[in-house]
């Protein structure tokens, strides 16, 4: 049950935006960001990759044009519909990877262009942000909308905002309401405090570290904790080390239905903060906190950080 939380309600920065990759830590193989930039053609952009599917998708990722995108599945009834037919990855990819002297496609079309693709239908349900850190605002665009319309969000100073597994804007996932609630404190704290940029990232990933999961009895699996991980902004490993990696391909191959993570262990395993300043720095954090074998990473080697300025002109 992953989230992102974004603000502009810091004044130093444009937009903040924080995730919590929540996944089946054994059978799930991810690149991820420290390998640094995606390989060519698409050395513009930034972010861990999946390697779970061909087409290679990502959740979360920033191009060096400043385009943003990133996307939580979507809580569903079954595994089926979970999975779906198509990779949600290959959907961001599609708005990351087009490089400027290729044309790419404007804010407005491609999410015009997702909304008349049939295809959609045939892809685990989701919530896809998409955007230009430069000119706001930003859209969230689901196929599992609750209202039929596209969201735009982050469109003046002073908001904060989660997504998470659910509709834009639930207010029953107690995980999205303190999501929002910790990010604005954070952010007061910090000011009142006169921090630096080091001491706001460190608020921001406690605040990622935030564990209010209610604990079962001593074996119990990842099914006994699906009603449960909403009430949660991290969730530390659960479940059962029943499934091996060879179970994570087949759900992919179409050989073993997707339930099988719900056998296995889950968690959150990686945390990413990424500072858009107003005059287009780009500051991206992420934290790997197990390996996909589901091996804790030694706390010295957790972080990564990079540092860019986006290739286009500031107002």
């Amino acid at each position: 049950m992953c989230i992102a939380i974004l603000s502009t309600a810091h004044p130093h920065y444009r937009l903040i935006v924080i995730n919590n990759r929540d996944v089946a830590t054994h059978p799930h193989p991810t690149i991820s960001a420290r390998f640094h930039w995606w390989p060519s053609p698409h050395t513009h952009v930034l972010g861990p990759r999946d390697l779970a599917r061909s087409v290679h998708g990502t959740w979360l990722g920033i191009t060096k044009h400043g385009r943003l995108a990133i996307l939580t599945n979507f809580h569903e009834a079954t595994c089926e519909q979970a999975v779906g037919l198509r990779s949600r990855g290959a959907i961001v990819n599609s708005w990351l990877m087009p490089a400027r002297a290729a044309g790419p496609p404007t804010l407005d079309d491609f999410v015009a262009e997702l909304q008349r693709d049939g295809a959609l239908d045939q892809i685990g349900g989701f919530n896809l942000l998409c955007g230009d850190v430069g000119a706001q605002p930003l859209a969230v665009v689901s196929n599992r909308p609750d209202d039929g319309r596209v969201a735009w969000v982050a469109h003046e100073p002073g908001q904060t905002v989660a997504i998470s597994n659910t509709h834009l804007g639930d207010r029953s996932w107690k995980k999205v309401v303190m999501g929002e609630e910790r990010v604005q404190a954070a952010i007061r704290g910090s000011l009142q405090a006169r921090e630096d940029e080091d001491a706001l990232v460190r608020r921001l990933l406690r605040v990622l570290s935030t564990d209010t999961l209610p604990r079962l009895d001593a074996g119990v699996g990842v099914e006994g904790y699906l009603d449960l991980v909403q009430e949660s902004i991290f969730i530390p490993v659960i479940g059962r080390p029943e499934a091996g990696p060879e179970d994570g391909q087949a759900v992919v191959n179409g050989e073993l239905n997707a339930a099988v993570y719900l056998h296995g262990l889950y968690g959150t395993q990686k945390q990413t903060v990424v500072l858009i300043g107003h005059d287009g720095r780009v500051r991206y954090i992420e934290r790997t906190l197990y390996c996909d074998d589901g091996r804790p990473v030694p706390e010295d080697e957790r972080d990564r950080s990079f540092e860019f300025h986006v290739d286009q002109e500031y107002p």
